[in-house]
């Protein structure tokens, strides 16, 4: 599995802030965010059902 982010691809190795979760709708895939994208809040979508957030 991959080790990058969701929203804008960059590498999760060292990124202050990443963090990794379970789609809070399917809780099947998980879901990949570099500290910048949580910061500025940058959209995703879970390839697994096709939810978009951040709500």
């Amino acid at each position: 599995m991959s080790n990058k982010c969701i929203s804008c691809k960059i590498s999760l190795v060292n990124n202050k802030g990443a963090t990794t979760f379970l789609c809070p709708n399917c809780g099947k895939y998980e879901i990949k965010r570099c500290g910048k994208c949580r910061e500025i809040a940058a959209k995703y979508v879970c390839p697994e059902c096709g939810f978009e957030g951040p709500n």
